[in-house]
This record gives C-alpha cells, sequence and structure tokens, in this order.
C-alpha cells in the first residue's frame, strides 16, 4: 500500500493512484472464501482512455440514461458538480412497504447513545481505532485515512462505492453525516469498558460484523457491490445465478452429505471442522474441500462458481477468524445450513431461527453434530427440505439489494439522527465519486463497478422503518432461539446414546 491510499495525498491525483495501487501487488486476508491471495496485475486500474461510460438502463418514459464522464483534466478525474444520478420523480417520502424485520435490529445497536447523542469528541476518539473516517456534506463523500495498509483490499474499495451508489438511488434524502469505519474482521468497542457512573460514550464505529459484548455498529458488507479477488459477482447478478443453481439439481438428486468448500487455515475452527472428513476409518456425513485460491485464480476460477455448490442436500457453515460473507451464499442454496455455533453476527442473522431457518451443530463436538444432522434428515426428509427452502426464500426475497440499500440508508439516517454537531469536511480529506472510482478502474473491479451501479434515482423512497423491539418480544424471541437448540441437543444426545458402544 502506499500513503496515497484514502487520502493521505492532499489531492485528487490521489484518487487514481489509489485504486490501482490498492489492488497490485497486495495479499488478501479475509474469511468468506477465505484465503491469502496473491493478486493479479490485471485487477488494477489505470486511466481509462474512454471519455464516457454508459451504464445501460431499462428503458422508461421521462428516465434519463444513466452516464459517467470520464474525462481527464490535468492528468486526474474529478467528480462531477453536482449529482449525475437521474434525479427526475424523486420521491420525498417513505415506501408504505414495511422493511423487514431484522431492521429493527438498528434500533438496539444505537441504544448505547440515545441519552447522550453523539459529539464530535466521541467519534474522533474512534480514529485510532478506524480505518477510515467518511464525511458526507452536502451528498458529497469525502475520505479521510488513518491506516497506510489496510491489507483489506477491495473491502474499503466496495464499501465506498456502496455508499456512493446509495447516493445515487436516494440522491438529497440523506442527511448531512460523519462516521468511522473500520474493514477488519473483529469488533474493538467492548461494553465492560463503558460502564459505571463514571463512564464515558463509547466510541461509534461502523463494521460487518458484531459480538455480545461489544457496540460496534454493522453495515452491509463490501461483497453485496462485488469481490474482484475471488470473482464473486455483484449481489443482484449472483442471486440469480444461484436461483438457476438451486434449479439445475432438485432436492432428491443432491448428495445426501454435509458440504463445505473453504480456506481452512484462517481458524483453528475450521481446521478441526477439517477433521470430520470421510476416511477410510471414519465417515461422520460430511464431505469437506479445502480451497487452494492461488490456483483458482490462476485457472480463472473454474472450481469456485458458488452457483455450481447448490448439490448436497446440507451444507455447512462455519465461521473463520470472524463472521464470514459466505453465509448468504450458503443458506441460498435451498440445502439444510448446519450452522456450527456461531460467535459473531452481521445486520441480518440476529433474525435468523434454528429449525426454521437452520440445523444447529455444536461448537465443541461438531463431527458427532454433523452425523446426526445428517443421519436425522434421512427420515425427515420433508422437514429437511422445508427449513432448507424457507432459508433460500428469505436470501431471496428479503436480502434483495433494494434492501440492502435500505438497510444503509436507515442506518446511516438513524445515527445520524444522533448527532449533536454539524459534520465539516476533514482538513486532509479527498472527495470520492463515481467517476474517480469506476473510470480509472480495470478488469473485474471496473465490470463489477459497472453491473453494481445504480442506473437511477429511485421513484419511490425507501421502505418503511419498523418500531424498535419491546422488551418481552426480545425475551419471547431469545428464549425460542434456546429452547429449539436444546431441542435438538436433546435429540442428540439421545441418538449417541442409543448407538453400539
Amino acid at each position: 500500500m502506499t500513503s496515497e491510499f484514502l487520502g493521505y495525498a492532499s489531492g485528487k491525483t490521489a484518487i487514481a493512484a489509489f485504486i490501482a495501487v490498492l489492488f497490485v501487488g497486495a495479499y488478501m486476508y479475509s474469511d468468506c472464501i477465505d484465503s491469502n491471495i496473491l493478486l493479479s496485475n490485471r485487477i488494477g486500474g489505470t486511466p481509462n482512455s474512454k471519455n464516457t461510460v454508459k451504464i445501460p438502463t431499462e428503458k422508461t418514459p421521462n428516465r434519463r440514461e444513466a452516464s459517467l464522464s470520464c474525462a481527464l483534466v490535468n492528468q486526474t478525474y474529478s467528480c462531477p458538480v453536482s449529482s449525475t444520478a437521474n434525479e427526475d420523480n424523486i420521491s420525498s417520502s417513505s415506501s408504505m412497504e414495511v422493511c423487514p424485520e431484522y431492521f429493527r435490529w438498528i434500533h438496539e445497536d444505537l441504544q448505547p447513545w440515545r441519552k447522550t447523542g453523539i459529539t464530535e469528541e466521541v467519534v474522533s476518539s474512534a480514529k485510532s481505532r478506524a480505518g477510515f473516517r467518511l464525511v458526507i456534506v452536502d451528498g458529497k463523500v469525502y475520505v479521510e485515512t488513518y491506516k497506510k495498509d489496510l491489507g483489506t483490499n477491495s473491502r474499503d474499495i466496495f464499501s465506498l462505492w456502496g455508499i456512493l451508489q446509495l447516493l445515487r438511488k436516494y440522491p438529497k434524502k440523506l442527511p448531512d453525516l460523519d462516521l468511522m469505519f473500520d474493514s477488519n474482521d473483529r469488533p474493538v468497542i467492548k461494553s465492560k469498558d463503558y460502564q459505571g457512573p463514571n463512564a464515558t460514550a463509547p466510541p461509534p464505529i461502523f463494521r460487518y460484523c458484531n459480538h455480545p459484548g461489544f457496540m460496534d455498529l454493522v453495515l452491509p458488507d463490501w461483497s453485496f457491490w462485488g469481490w474482484p479477488e475471488t470473482n464473486i459477482k455483484p449481489w443482484d447478478t449472483l442471486l440469480e445465478e444461484l436461483k438457476e443453481g438451486n434449479m439445475r439439481t432438485r432436492w432428491r438428486d443432491r448428495d445426501p452429505y454435509a458440504y463445505w468448500k473453504g480456506n481452512p487455515n484462517v481458524a483453528g475452527l475450521r481446521k478441526d471442522l477439517m477433521l470430520c472428513n470421510v476416511s477410510e476409518k471414519q465417515d461422520w456425513n460430511a464431505r469437506l474441500y479445502a480451497q487452494d485460491w492461488g490456483k483458482e485464480i490462476q485457472k480463472g476460477f473454474g472450481e469456485s462458481n458458488l452457483a455450481n455448490q447448490c448439490t448436497h442436500r446440507y451444507k455447512i457453515y462455519v465461521e473463520g477468524s470472524a463472521w464470514s460473507v459466505s453465509e448468504k451464499y450458503i443458506l441460498a442454496c435451498d440445502s439444510l445450513t448446519l450452522l456450527i455455533k456461531p460467535k459473531y453476527h452481521d445486520f441480518y442473522t440476529r433474525s435468523l431461527l434454528p429449525m426454521k431457518h437452520y440445523w444447529p451443530i455444536k461448537y465443541g463436538d461438531k463431527c458427532r453434530s454433523i452425523k446426526f444432522a445428517v443421519e436425522w434428515g434421512k427420515n425427515h426428509t420433508e422437514k429437511v427440505k422445508e427449513i432448507g427452502k424457507t432459508a433460500s426464500n428469505f436470501i431471496q426475497e428479503e436480502l434483495k439489494m433494494d434492501y440492502i440499500y435500505d438497510y444503509l440508508y436507515h442506518h446511516l439516517n438513524e445515527y445520524t439522527k444522533l448527532l449533536r454537531y454539524k459534520p465539516v469536511i476533514p482538513p486532509n480529506a479527498v472527495e470520492f465519486c463515481s467517476e474517480t472510482m469506476l473510470c480509472p478502474s480495470e478488469g473485474l473491479q471496473k465490470q463489477f463497478m459497472e453491473e453494481s451501479m445504480v442506473q437511477h434515482a429511485s421513484e419511490i423512497g425507501p421502505c418503511t422503518m419498523p418500531p424498535p423491539f419491546d422488551a418481552l418480544y426480545l425475551q419471547s424471541f431469545f428464549r425460542q432461539k434456546s429452547d429449539s437448540i436444546k431441542e435438538v441437543e436433546m435429540w442428540e444426545n439421545k441418538f449417541w446414546e442409543s448407538q453400539p458402544k
């Protein structure tokens, strides 16, 4: 990485360099398909000779075709004076549609700041633990970086790209805001450090996942807009491919085993999982495969297409060093997800229920737990299919891209309501816009940006934010979750007690 990343340079010439340098000669560490990858030079970005990038749009009356101006001025790309998104017919109110249930967790996440609000001093106190600061003023995005080498590659690029597309989808609707963001896996704001009568307000910091006992705020992860290093396409495209992949192999024709494929080297839990693989001495009903991403890059990702992995009746989800973006791909397969007890959650997974969306697997006795789940499924095929279908319907219907943008909008909007100051542009910040990110890019990065670019402003507002949870509802929800897990564990214990010694 170089000091130009996300704004160490004071001028706009840093933008083109940032896109190029970030992808070239770096190694990626991640928890989804997870690997340390030597990135290909062809994914980097250099100035494009074309002056305009046109994004195909649906032909609709009174709607202009979206386009970006990629003209170079003094050897740099610049942001337009005003938004290039079509602002005709922008709704001034929310949609009549109520947002999915998981949006209610936004209220819970922001609870620590309800009484005190969020001051500029509190936001600034997160500087040492953040990757960058993002400020929106008058609909324009400015970024000030704090880490020269984040080691996260496209995480930051596509997270910023997603926020820029949010502003294209809902121009002039999001108020000015100021937030800290970090794309490393694990949360850092411990609840216990901000308790007691003399405790200070916790610093708010956004990331992709959280953990009980921490207060980090969660937003949708970067892969919804694409992940060039692993050839994972933008979510709209991939969701359709997953749907088609489901249809290619009927459930009754799928292999009656539990499937997992990924990088086992990122965590001890995954190395332990590999001990559950079939061998000459034992068959735990699991078929586990280590993913070599170095070879996949060389072969053009021929054996890592997610849409081709809906071929088993059971699929295993296991965390890496923290939460993994692979969870949504696994849940989308119609197969019964065997979910090894997680420690982390992202923005939607807290609303998933055992025996409704997944089958719970013990953390410390996973081999026998997986074996029992598959054996149980042999005698309860209709229930297995029902749970798998409920999960994939959830992913297809409640995690579609419109809701991803609406979640971003509502979380940022609710957060901004708590600010007790007027955001200003940091002195070392660099302006970001779709032009300065897309125009100098190349290869898969450019392709995924074009595919995921919002084509026109929405003619209706975001879905309507549901109310907060009440205490009785949450008590009932957590009790239901706990009781379901205990029931499965009881079945499992009885099964193993009945087996010959």
